[in-house]
């Protein structure tokens, strides 16, 4: 299993070839409390950079984007009821969709958790 992340606070985590996506840690603390989170429809297909949802928080509303092209899979029904779940555990239990990746050479240049975490350094 690998996990990359993007400069638009994205992460995904791959397995086989399917990446599971959601936001980092950094983006929901900017956001604030996620009051709702809307989703794209499983068989939905999206492009690399294309928004793929949409997250509100109490202080603004943020687009989410595909980190690689491909086909959604599955999303996360659960944060329809409870969207506070991506402030609590947003790279596990708060994740968004999951998409049969089109090309994984998508992710070539996805930061790893190390250079992620340099990236994020430089913004305060």
């Amino acid at each position: 299993m690998t996990v990359r992340f993007t400069k638009e606070h994205e992460w995904i985590r791959i397995e086989g070839n399917v990446g599971t996506i959601g936001i980092t840690d950094y983006a929901q603390q900017q956001l604030g409390d996620i009051v709702f989170v809307d989703l794209p429809a499983a068989g939905t297909k999206v492009a690399k950079g294309a928004q793929a949802g949409v997250v509100e928080s109490v202080k603004a509303a943020s687009e989410v984007y595909a980190p690689a092209g491909g086909e959604i899979v599955e999303v996360n029904g659960a944060l329809s009821d409870a969207p506070a779940t991506v402030n609590s555990d947003p790279e596990g239990a708060g994740w968004f969709y999951k998409i049969r990746l089109a090309d994984p050479a998508e992710l070539n240049g996805a930061m790893d958790k190390a250079a992620y975490d340099a990236y994020v350094g430089t913004l305060h």
